[in-house]
């Protein structure tokens, strides 16, 4: 169909350097920045967040393409090698999140900086990481729902560009990467300015909003989705998932208000630089 987008952004001594990859990588880097800014105005040092992405980020990658796998794994036992090509795409948000999660506990423990405040600092930017990262998703012409009609997608006002790139094999698409997108920029947006506000967000209540809000908004997606991971061939993996954290941050969030009566508030170093948007 004319009018696709070519996955590839261009080339280097022959080799094709696909937009999935400066994507992924752009998404990275700005919430490393992001990250670095809000940890001054929070009292750490930027070092602290760049320490733990040089190793968090090849870290989260093999546990998002582990996770992919072990959910997918029957094309991998016939060929092994392919569990190695990450070229054509094959990254899970969650595993990722676990594995970077698990390396946040070991790192804050290693360095004696609170776990709450550093997961607090990072939660917004991660999720605008993932927002921009689902852009990678629509240059492959992945994680898109159901068959849908060109009249359906116009109605959204979307630009011809991604009407055309939604027409994946021989129909359009419910543009399941972009829903998941706008969510996440909105999210991002909401978790900056509540967190601005002075008392609103105890330690490890920005954290746990994130979970709360990516958690609800992906159940919804993923149900359209139609690439899915399946747990005994009928359960979508990310759905279970996203309800397990979903309950269990909003328990928790409860629960922490109740039992722990002297929770410090998030915004508690005055006089610092803001994290200005």
């Amino acid at each position: 169909m004319t009018g696709v987008v070519s996955r590839t952004a261009f080339e280097i001594f022959g080799v094709d350097i696909y937009w999935y990859a400066i994507i992924i990588i752009s998404g990275l880097v700005i919430a490393m920045w992001l990250s670095s800014r809000e940890a001054v105005r929070a009292g750490l040092r930027e070092e602290d967040v760049t320490d733990f992405m040089l190793a968090g980020i090849p870290i989260a990658f093999i546990g998002a393409r582990l996770y992919y796998v072990l959910f997918n794994i029957g094309p991998y036992l016939n060929d092994p090698i392919q569990i190695f090509n990450l070229r054509s795409g094959g990254l899970a948000i969650y595993g990722g999140l676990i594995a970077g999660g698990l390396w946040l506990l070991f790192f804050c423990q290693r360095n004696f900086i609170p776990t709450w405040t550093f997961l607090d600092i990072a939660a917004p930017s991660v999720l605008l990481a993932q927002a921009i990262g689902r852009w990678g998703n629509f240059m492959n012409q992945e994680a898109y729902g159901p068959v849908t009609t060109r009249s359906f997608l116009e109605v959204l006002h979307l630009p011809d560009f991604i009407i055309n790139n939604v027409y994946i094999e021989g129909a359009y698409r419910q543009p399941t990467f972009l829903y998941e997108s706008v969510w996440g920029v909105l999210g991002f947006i909401v978790l900056v300015i509540l967190r601005k506000k002075k008392g609103l967000f105890k330690e490890g209540e920005v954290a746990l909003s994130y979970v709360i809000w990516y958690s609800f908004g992906r159940f919804f997606i993923e149900g359209l989705r139609t690439d899915s991971l399946y747990l005994f061939g009928s359960i979508r993996v990310s759905q279970l998932l996203s309800l397990v954290l979903f309950l269990g941050s909003c328990f928790l969030l409860v629960w922490r208000r109740r039992k722990k009566k002297q929770l410090k508030d998030y915004d508690r170093t005055e006089g610092k630089n803001q994290y200005i948007i």
